[in-house]
């Protein structure tokens, strides 16, 4: 079962990679397998295989001969094979108290700690790319949060290619049905986890194939089916307690179910949707875990899954018609008029979720919507609130402000 997103592969290895069948460069520690680009490369293959095997930065930032746009750094991005432990990293791996945390590249946190302590020229090696010079510019500005692979809302809307994307992560092909990948797929639950919260964007924002037959259709949902299929129900709960239940009392229990609600949304956010620690490693939980909500987090911006299908959610709200009679033991109509109260708050979130995504909002909900878009590129494993940040102050999961960018002064 795969472990790791991409192999180390030995420096020796990378150097033998120097000739037209197979062309391989590097960018301080990442690998690139560019023999498919030899020729299409404007300056002609020739002068590609001169570095075959060898470390491009310094070539491609040379303001001399050319110094090479965006659009070329991501060309090579698409080309990431792999990591080699280069010199100064193998020298600081021996000096660490703690090298397996830097070995196989590329390191985390802990790691790049280890090599900070180590030697700082080692870091430097493994943010060679992260600091490269694009037309004499350097990309300090740009940072990439390690969880994500990402360092803005916008990259959220980048579309990704299909057979790139496979070829680099050998996770999952979005060209075919995705469901039944992840069932075949033996992937460890390590190697699920930190794929799924890498946010692809599927040909402009479509929805990838899921299922890839007659059940495909179920997994999709425009969001004004949500207030349709949901709000004459409430209508009709709130009016039949409201013919039961005193003036006052029925308020209170509605908005008592609403209040309800708000905690329930965190609660099942953070510990249903993102039960990382708890999730068995076997494959029918990984399987579930993408079909009620890795597959959001995997393709945030589909607009057909951003809201959850009426029939899945009649198995979800079963158990609150249940809690709410158990709660309310006393009086059946107290029960569902907390009941629908908080079915209310639960369309309030739904449509909150899709607009945040999809829509301009109002000032509030454009703090809102940068926030919640946070949790998607920057950090998944906090930011659990949609509608409100407010629970996610009470437990210590707001996220913080994005790093400002830095103002690169040019002369």
């Amino acid at each position: 079962m795969p472990g790791r997103t991409l192999p180390t592969l030995p420096s020796a290895e990378v150097a033998a990679h120097n000739n037209a069948k197979s062309c391989y460069v590097t960018i301080g520690t990442k690998v690139y397998d560019i023999t498919d680009f030899l020729d299409s490369h404007p300056g002609g293959g020739d002068l590609i295989l001169q570095y075959g095997g060898q470390d491009v930065k310094e070539a491609m930032e040379d303001p001399i001969s050319h110094a090479h746009s965006e659009a070329a750094w991501e060309v090579l991005d698409d080309c990431l094979i792999g990591f080699v432990a280069t010199e100064k990293v193998i020298n600081a791996v021996v000096k660490s108290s703690d090298p397996f945390a830097v070995l196989p590249m590329e390191p985390g946190l802990k790691g790049m700690e280890e090599l900070e302590k180590a030697d700082s020229d080692a870091v430097e090696d493994v943010r060679a790319r992260d600091h490269a010079v694009t037309n004499g510019v350097e990309n300090e500005d740009k940072t990439v949060y390690e969880t994500t692979g990402m360092s803005s809302a916008e990259d959220l809307s980048r579309e990704t290619d299909p057979t790139q994307d496979f070829k680099r992560h050998k996770f999952l092909d979005l060209s075919r049905p995705l469901l039944m990948q992840i069932w075949r797929g033996g992937f460890s639950k390590e190697f699920y986890l930190q794929q799924v919260h890498r946010p692809r964007h599927y040909k402009g924002g479509d929805s990838a194939p899921l299922f890839g037959n007659f059940l495909e259709p179920l997994s999709k949902t425009p969001w004004w089916v949500v207030p349709m299929v949901w709000l004459p129900p409430v209508a009709y709960g709130t009016y039949l307690a409201s013919q039961n239940l005193h003036p006052l009392a029925l308020p209170a229990y509605w908005v008592f179910g609403l209040c309800f609600w708000t905690i329930t949304e965190y609660v099942m956010h953070r510990c249903l949707f993102h039960l990382d620690g708890y999730l068995p490693d076997h494959r029918a939980a990984l399987t579930a875990h993408f079909l009620l909500h890795g597959i959001h987090h995997y393709l945030p911006m589909d607009r057909l899954r951003l809201v959850m299908p009426p029939t899945l959610f009649i198995v979800l709200a079963t158990p609150f018609w249940k809690l709410a009679h158990t709660v309310f033991f006393y009086n059946w109509y107290a029960a569902v008029a907390a009941y629908c109260g908080g079915i209310f708050g639960y369309v309030c979130y739904d449509l909150t979720h899709y607009f945040l995504h999809h829509k301009n909002l109002p000032s509030y909900y454009r703090e809102l919507k940068k926030y919640h878009l946070q949790h998607h590129f920057m950090d998944y494993e906090n930011g659990f609130g949609v509608t409100s940040r407010f629970w996610d102050r009470v437990f210590g999961t707001e996220l913080p402000p994005p790093p400002v960018p830095k103002v690169l002064k040019t002369t």
